[in-house]
Order: C-alpha cells, then structure tokens, then sequence
C-alpha cells in the first residue's frame, strides 16, 4: 500500500546509478517529499551540496526534475521563464544546464513531490519537443494518481532493491505521460475548446461514409474555419481533412477483416462520395494490400482503381 505523506513530513532519497542502470537509458538520481511550513526555511539544509540552493541566487543541475507543488503558493523563474507564481495543483519542469530558482511564499509555505532523472531516453523526449523550457510550469491540478506515482517512486528508492532503477524509470515515464496529457487537455477545456473539437470527431465518425467537407464543419460549429483548422490538428495531430482520411483507411480495414464485402465494395462505399477519390486510393492501396491478397481479389482492385 502507497505510503502517506502529511504536512509535517520529509522524506527524501539519494540514488547511486551502475553502469547497468544507465544502459536502461533512463535513471533516477533522487526522489522525495517535503512540506515546508509558513515562516520556515527554505530550502531545508539536510540536502548535499550539489541539490541545495540559495532561493535569491538559484543554482543549475546537472539533470531533468519534476517538482510537483500539492499545498502552498510561490514563485517560479528560470533563464526562459520569467518570475511566475506557483500554486497547489501546477508542476515545474527543471532542466540540466538551466539556471533557475523557486521557492514557496514565506506566509503560505507548501507541500512538494520531487524526482530528478537524466538519460537519453529523456532527452529524446525534448529533443521531441514533449518537454519544453518554453513551458515549464504545467496545470495538472491536484490529482491523487500522480501523488500515488511520486509516492510509490519514493517507497522504491527506499526500498533499494535489485532492478529498482528499472522500476523508477517506468514511474518517471508514467509521471511524464500523464502530466503531459493532463496539462494538455486541460489548455483544451478552455471555453469548451475540448467539446468543440469533439463534437467535430463525432460529426465525422458518424458521416465515415460520407463526405465532410471542414469549412462547413467549422461554420457548423460556428467557428472561424481558420481557427478550427489549427486548434483541431493541436488536439489530434492531425488536420480535420486527414484526420477524416484516417478515419476511412480505418473503417476500411474493420470491414476487410469484419465483414463478407469485396473489396471492391468496400471502396465504394467509402470513395463514393469523396471529391478527391484517387487520393484517396492511393493512401488505402498499401494499408489494403495484405487484405487484398488475403481475398484472392486483387486483379478487381486494380480493375477498380483504373476505372475510376
């Protein structure tokens, strides 16, 4: 069971990596909690050298932190973000290399989980662009899945047991993927940008068959046209136009797979109504080739195609 930590807890544990530890491609080199109290100290002296810090004069680490603010308020400012306020429910982002500093408001204190890790693992998260020192403050709200997370990291590392490391890079990886999809959505929730959006997949979904044109769709939803189109690729990564592609090739396969129809039938019956149909064709012909084959039906798919 995932161990609690109150208010007046500190907890807190320093790693040593092996050399097999780092073939993993991502290591922890420290993990814990602490509440620091209104009118206390900070940050607290029991830390070694290289993690403490002077708040006025901030420091630089050699690797990736996830400091995760549960209680308090404070202040938050690094060489590319300008001094910013920190409040229960928001995460910062720490980098190696990077000068930065926070610290809680003296007549609030607060409550932080923490873990530090490097690897290139990591790094080819931000190489990716997945982690940002553009956006290192993240609203993820107070949520009781990523306390648990930082909780159980902190049982691991005490714990120390054989392949702990392993362990403390898949939670790192768990952290990262939910923060990122947290913070996310929650930019999405916005003014129901998120219902917007999602009403537009399901006008979609429900027209696969079809054909749906996005500047309608937009003026359907009564929204600018331009605006649908960016916001929409943002939350889906796709375009509205490939996203409605992808959503065919999609059905295309569930049919081959799911039903008794032809091939050809298949492609009528998700070509049809499309303006562009030898688009189309072309971006199903290789994701249908094994099917085809499969069916013994690839001298009507060739036949097809050329007649239309």
């Amino acid at each position: 069971m995932t161990k609690n930590y109150n208010d007046l807890g500190v907890e807190f544990k320093y790693l040593i990596v092996n050399d097999m530890d780092q073939k993993f491609g991502l290591w922890v080199n420290t993990v814990g909690f602490q509440s620091i109290q209104p009118d206390s100290p900070y940050p607290l002296k029991d830390h070694p050298s290289g993690y403490f810090f002077n708040a006025q004069k901030g420091r630089v680490l050699r690797e990736y932190q996830l400091v995760y603010i549960t209680k308090g308020r404070g202040l938050f400012s690094s060489e590319t973000t300008p001094e910013k306020q920190v409040c229960k429910g928001r995460l910062m982002v720490l980098f190696p290399g990077q000068w930065h500093t926070y610290h809680p408001y003296r007549q609030t204190g607060w409550n932080e989980y923490y873990i530090g890790f490097e690897g290139p693992v990591i790094d080819n998260l931000v190489k990716g662009g997945f982690l940002s020192k553009d956006n290192q403050v993240l609203e993820v709200g107070l949520n009781e899945e990523l306390v648990s997370l930082f909780s159980r990291a902190l049982e691991i590392a005490e714990a120390d047991k054989i392949f702990s490391q392993q362990y403390l890079g898949g939670i790192v990886l768990h952290i990262v993927g939910m923060i990122l999809s947290i913070s996310k959505n929650k930019i999405f929730e916005v003014g129901d940008v998120d219902q917007k959006i999602e009403q537009a997949k399901i006008i979609m979904n429900e027209n696969v068959a079809g054909n749906v044109d996005p500047e309608e769709l937009a003026m359907r939803l009564n929204i600018s046209y331009s605006w649908f189109r960016r916001v929409f690729k943002e939350y889906t990564g796709y375009a509205p136009a490939k996203y409605f592609q992808e959503l065919k090739l999609r059905k295309a396969k569930q049919l081959l797979v799911g039903t008794s129809q032809s091939v050809k039938e298949i492609l009528f019956f998700l070509v049809s109504s499309l303006p562009n149909t030898s688009f189309f064709l072309r971006s199903v012909q290789g994701l249908l080739r094994w099917s085809i084959v499969r069916l013994g039906e690839k001298s009507e798919f060739i036949i097809y195609q050329r007649n239309i």
